[in-house]
């Protein structure tokens, strides 16, 4: 937590040193304001000095104005300083998620790192306003009432001796029995979102397989088991208050009595006793606002430790430190003795994969469900690094490259076609901003989705939820192809894109797409045979090794895994 603080508020030196500063007045005029009415009740009460009681009054009415002025200013510079906190930490976490390799982000996983970026960065932005005002506050308040009352009678504070020791035992022996709580509440906070998040992506799901009382029975789980570990520690901090307002009353006896005694003997004024009594109630009261703080910084301390290691996990996929350039990119790809295995796994997905696609033509990838094609698609937009081999844009290896310039080449169409809210015109603009109207609707041509799009309300300015959820699965992926072709890459990989839409559709997308990008490189994964019969090289992928590569004419002569394939499929009239 102190390394997460010192880093982000170091820029708010100046308004924290503000904030002190101010407190520091607050805390001595609230120091000032008993003695003033000791002096009053010693020099005018007793002695009968109106005009000395108005002279002091006035002087207390004065102190507390600007104790208020300081309070209010304060708390507004505190609460600024927090908020920027807050929101420097929300955006450092969100550009380190965005530079996540997927292996970080599988890691972490999305409902975690939501909560990190949410209730965490919020638990430790209360801890801050609570620490610009109270950590700092208390500590003055403590030490100079204790000297004050030591001004008043010596023997007297030696009470204190006694109650503030028994104040901070109550204290550390319940924050020692909170932190680990709070931990877990974190982590149970996270697995509340992951359910939730399982249950409105998958809600279709739920429903066809009438899995609502399952799913309602798993989120009250993890909703009691929250709720649990919230009861056992607030059952803590419920025990702290009336101990220490025990303690806090106790004191105040105690003082009464042994003030009392000192009075009647004759060794301490009666104004001196009220004034330590006030001094003692504003050192308890600090300690009982510390005590505020304590119940807060154990959870913003567990809060800290999670945003620290995400903010502290290094990447696995950097820029290289002389990165290459491509001085005129063409769009060849080329795999050399590819192998790659995730992360703890014993065995490589991919083994020995080599092939080369060229501008001008289109790779097909085919195989078994769990060959491997996606995975071998993830690789040469960066997504995870070969753990051997290498793959090259236009000779050069991506790894030498910087990756913005992996991607600026790229046109990818994913498995899962995802939207982004907004309209269809954003949507289609995601890769070229400066596309025109007329450069959309081509797009749209080409991918078949021109005639949905002119029925929507609004055309291009249509609305699309986040996700792409007001479309069908179909409608989405031809937004998706679109949105590719409109950025005019120089590689277009289509990752099993077509696999929603109907024969015909399928038939007349690949006829436009063949026009359209008849110059750059085009690599597609698809489960559907008809859909890369024509292309210009298929590699056969087979337990992640290449069982093939052909055409398809030489593939059906001499592949017997391509042949198993195009057989369940179609049958041996269509595969001729």
């Amino acid at each position: 937590m102190t390394r997460l603080l010192t880093t982000y508020l170091a820029p708010y030196r100046r308004q924290i040193a503000l904030v002190v500063a101010l407190l520091t007045v607050q805390a001595v005029a609230n120091l000032y304001l008993p003695n003033l009415n000791a002096d009053i009740i010693n020099n005018g009460v007793v002695k009968g000095d109106l005009n000395y009681i108005i002279r002091t009054g006035a002087l207390m009415l004065a102190v507390t104005l600007l104790l208020g002025i300081c309070a209010v200013v304060a708390i507004y510079f505190g609460a600024r300083t927090a908020m920027a906190f807050g929101r420097d930490v929300r955006g450092a976490m969100f550009r380190k998620a965005l530079h996540f390799s997927q292996v970080e982000t599988n890691h972490f996983g999305a409902p975690s790192l939501i909560t990190r970026n949410t209730n965490d960065v919020t638990q430790v932005q209360m801890v801050i306003v609570m620490a610009l005002n109270v950590m700092i506050l208390a500590p003055i308040m403590s030490v100079g009432g204790i000297v004050m009352a030591l001004r008043q009678d010596v023997p007297l504070t030696g009470l204190l001796a006694v109650i503030i020791p028994l104040m901070a035992l109550v204290i550390g022996s319940l924050v020692v029995r909170a932190m680990p709580l709070f931990r877990s509440m974190q982590v149970k906070i996270d697995r509340i979102n992951q359910v939730l998040r399982e249950n409105l992506s998958g809600i279709r799901v739920i429903r066809a397989f009438v899995r609502t009382d399952h799913e309602e029975r798993r989120f009250d789980d993890a909703n009691a088991d929250l709720t649990d570990t919230s009861l056992r520690v607030n059952r803590l901090f419920a025990l702290m208050i009336p101990a220490l307002f025990a303690i806090l009353n106790l004191s105040t006896v105690a003082i009464m009595w042994f003030g009392g005694l000192r009075i009647d003997s004759g060794a301490m004024p009666i104004g001196n006793l009220i004034a330590f009594l006030q001094y003692v109630m504003q050192i308890l009261f600090a300690v009982m606002m510390a005590t505020i703080m304590f119940i807060m910084v154990p959870r913003g301390a567990a809060s800290a430790e999670r945003i620290q290691k995400v903010l502290e996990t290094e990447i696995s996929l950097t820029d290289p430190a002389e990165p290459v350039s491509v001085a005129v990119p063409r769009g060849e790809v080329e795999f050399h003795e590819v192998e790659f295995r995730y992360p703890g796994a014993e065995d490589p997905v991919l083994r020995g994969i080599s092939f080369i696609a060229t501008p001008g033509t289109t790779t097909a990838i085919v195989g078994s469900t769990g060959s491997g094609k996606s995975t071998l698609i993830n690789l040469v937009p960066r997504f995870y690094d070969a753990t051997a081999g290498q793959i090259l844009i236009d000779g050069v290896d991506v790894r030498d490259l910087r990756q913005e310039d992996v991607w600026r080449p790229i046109g990818l169409v994913p498995q899962q076609a995802f939207l982004f809210g907004g309209t269809v015109a954003s949507n289609l603009r995601y890769g070229n901003e400066q596309a025109t109207d007329d450069e959309l609707w081509q797009a749209l041509g080409i991918a078949q989705a021109r005639d949905f799009v002119s029925e929507m309300p609004g055309g291009l300015e249509a609305e699309i939820d986040q996700g792409g959820t007001n479309v069908s699965g179909g409608q989405r992926q031809r937004l998706a192809i679109a949105r590719a072709v409109v950025k005019r890459p120089r590689i277009y990989i289509f990752d099993d894109s077509f696999s929603a839409l109907d024969f015909k559709t399928d038939s007349l997308l690949r006829a436009a797409l063949r026009e359209e990008v008849h110059d750059a490189t085009v690599i597609i994964v698809a489960q559907r045979v008809g859909t890369i019969m024509n292309a210009d090289q298929i590699v056969v992928l087979d337990a992640g090794q290449v069982a093939g590569i052909g055409t398809h004419a030489e593939l059906m002569e001499h592949c017997e895994t391509y042949r198993e394939i195009v057989f369940s499929q179609l049958t041996a009239e269509e595969a001729a």
